[in-house]
């Protein structure tokens, strides 16, 4: 497969000069320039082929938004190689927009006072997009997006989840290869954000769209992704697959059980009851000591069931508890 995005060992850092209070510092302000080094991205590599959606996930400073600004073109990496799309997106400026498509969180990149629909007019305009294809696809885009209830509305009176569909809109307009979306889902109720994330299924499945997604709700990531980047510090500590993450760090899973009738005692070695109600037990075993085959046959041996499903933890309490314990603390893992 055809590699979009191509990182190798880049980074980015900044320089964050000291100022010292008071009178005395007021003056050594003026006369040093003293400053520390902060490696917001420190040397990651990565590849993205075409196709693809993969989460780029991290905590607050983590290095994400660093990292997607150089992608995009809007800053310049202090050291490494890069290559999106064919092109150095910092210097092929013109050429390289004309393929990607991005969508920054709470900012617009419509025109605040105009109706959405002359905000779109624009940028075909300056897009130079065909009128059968801007026609066609922005036929799509309302259909899926269900945007005529505000096409004529000012942006400025738009509420959260209109104008963030309204956004996703603008940025496929021109059919780029490449879509960024960075936090698209935020600040958005439960209907909103099931709408776009269907969307961006559906323009990464039925057009081919190569999507990078960044974002705090891991729901966003479990429901969409297979393949996820994790980054903390700057370093880049994962690159995989979802479920393998999951497999490594999800911790204890859970079966739980409906027996057939009334049991005084249903104790079963490898694992431990954590709930018990009537004739519903639930049991916790831990993931790579006795799998949940091993432990339904020990069960299904010594009792009569009725139903049974085995649990997985959420993929938030799995970052959450890889972050609290410093489980990737650690040189990358890889798959």
């Amino acid at each position: 497969m055809e590699a979009i995005i191509r990182v190798e060992e880049l980074s980015k850092h900044f320089r964050v000069y000291k100022h010292h209070r008071g009178a005395w510092g007021a003056l050594r302000n003026l006369f040093s320039r003293q400053y520390r080094l902060v490696r917001a991205v420190d040397a990651i590599s990565f590849q993205i082929q075409a196709g693809e959606l993969v989460g780029y996930i991290g905590p607050n400073g983590a290095g994400k938004s660093t990292t997607i600004k150089m992608l995009t073109g809007l800053l310049v990496p202090t050291s490494g190689r890069l290559r999106v799309n064919g092109c150095l997106p910092w210097r092929d400026r013109r050429g390289y927009v004309a393929g990607i498509g991005a969508v920054f969180g709470q900012r617009t990149t419509l025109w605040w006072d105009l109706p959405v629909i002359e905000s779109l007019d624009l940028l075909q305009y300056m897009y130079k997009i065909p009128p059968a294809r801007f026609r066609r696809n922005l036929d799509e885009f309302r259909e899926l997006l269900e945007l005529d209830g505000f096409l004529h509305t000012p942006v400025r009176s738009l509420s959260l989840g209109q104008r963030m569909r309204a956004d996703i809109c603008a940025a496929l307009l021109h059919d780029p290869r490449l879509l960024f979306l960075d936090e698209p889902t935020i600040g958005l109720d439960v209907v909103a954000k099931e709408r776009i994330r269907q969307f961006i299924l559906h323009v990464n499945r039925e057009r081919g769209t190569t999507v990078l997604l960044t974002t705090h709700d891991l729901s966003d990531v479990e429901k969409l992704c297979e393949r996820v980047l994790v980054i903390d510090r700057g370093k880049l500590l994962y690159d995989g697959r979802l479920e393998a993450l999951r497999e490594r760090f999800g911790g204890k899973r859970e079966l739980l059980v409906d027996f057939a009738q009334d049991y005084a005692e249903v104790s079963v070695e490898g694992a431990r009851v954590s709930e018990r109600e009537g004739r519903r037990a639930v049991y916790r075993f831990e993931r790579g000591v006795v799998s949940a085959s091993d432990l339904i046959g020990r069960l299904s041996a010594r009792y009569r069931i009725s139903d049974l499903s085995v649990r997985e933890p959420d993929i938030e309490s799995t970052i959450r508890r890889i972050y609290e314990q410093g489980l990737l603390e650690q040189p990358k893992i890889g798959e």
